[in-house]
C-alpha cells in the first residue's frame, strides 16, 4: 500500500514523462482546452481507475467517480447534485458523443445495498439513502434468486444497477435529445476483476456480453 511519499515519487514520474520526455500533450490541452469524446460515469473502488482500464492518456476521458457508479434521476431540489453537475457539463458544453456507465464485480456499495456490509461499520447514514438510487435493483434480484446469497446475487444487482442508470441517463433532457439527435451514445460496461473481462450491456436483449474476454 502506497504512503503519501510514494504519491510525490509517482508525481514526479507523472512530471518527467509529461512535463520533460512528451510536454506537448499538456502544452495542447493548455492551450487548446479539454475535448474528449468520452464520458465515464465509474466507481470509487481504488481497483478500477477508468483510465488504467481503458490505457488513456490526459485528456482522453471526462470521468466522474462516485459510490457504486450511479447516474441519480433528474431532480433539481433536494441537496447537491455533483454527478448531474458533470453529466450536464459533459453533454452540454464538452458534446461527448459516448457515455459510459462502468460498474464492476466486488462493489461495496451493492454489498450495502444487499445488507451484506453491517450498518456499524457505515455510521454516518449517507450510504443507505445514496444506493437508495438503485433499490430496484435489490427487490429484483431478491425476487430472481431468493434462495441465493453471496456472488451471484451480488453479480445481478451490480448488473441491474447499471441498467436502472442507463435509464436515469434518458431522463435528463439534455441527455435525452443528444441521443435522439444521433449525437450521443450510451453504454453500460461491467469490468468483471476476478476474470480481467469486459462486459457490455446489449440493448438488444438487455443483458450483458462478454466484449473482451479473459487471457
Amino acid at each position: 500500500m502506497k504512503d503519501v511519499n510514494e504519491l510525490v515519487d509517482g508525481f514526479r514520474r507523472f512530471q518527467q514523462r509529461y512535463f520533460s520526455e512528451d510536454r506537448g500533450l499538456y502544452e495542447r490541452l493548455t492551450r487548446q482546452g479539454q475535448s474528449p469524446k468520452v464520458m465515464i460515469v465509474a466507481c470509487c473502488d481504488s481497483r478500477v481507475d477508468p483510465a488504467i482500464i481503458t490505457d488513456s492518456d490526459p485528456g482522453d476521458l471526462f470521468v466522474v467517480r462516485n459510490v457504486a457508479n450511479l447516474v441519480p434521476p433528474c431532480e433539481v431540489g433536494g441537496g447537491y447534485h455533483g454527478t448531474s453537475a458533470a453529466l450536464e457539463f459533459a453533454v452540454s458544453t464538452l458534446h461527448v458523443s459516448q457515455l459510459i456507465v462502468m460498474g464492476h464485480t466486488r462493489c461495496g456499495g451493492i454489498r450495502a445495498l444487499l445488507g451484506e456490509i453491517p450498518e456499524r461499520s457505515v455510521p454516518s447514514g449517507f450510504i443507505a439513502p445514496w444506493m437508495s438510487i438503485v433499490a430496484e435493483a435489490r427487490h429484483e434480484v431478491q425476487a430472481a434468486f431468493p434462495e441465493t446469497a453471496g456472488e451471484a446475487r451480488e453479480r445481478a444487482c451490480e448488473q441491474a444497477a447499471i441498467r436502472i442508470s442507463l435509464r436515469n441517463l434518458k431522463g435528463f433532457p439534455f441527455v435525452r435529445e443528444a441521443v435522439i439527435a444521433g449525437r450521443l451514445t450510451l453504454h453500460g460496461w461491467y469490468f468483471d476483476l476476478e476474470r480481467g473481462e469486459l462486459l457490455c450491456h446489449s440493448a438488444a436483449t438487455d443483458a450483458f456480453e462478454v466484449a473482451v474476454a479473459r487471457l
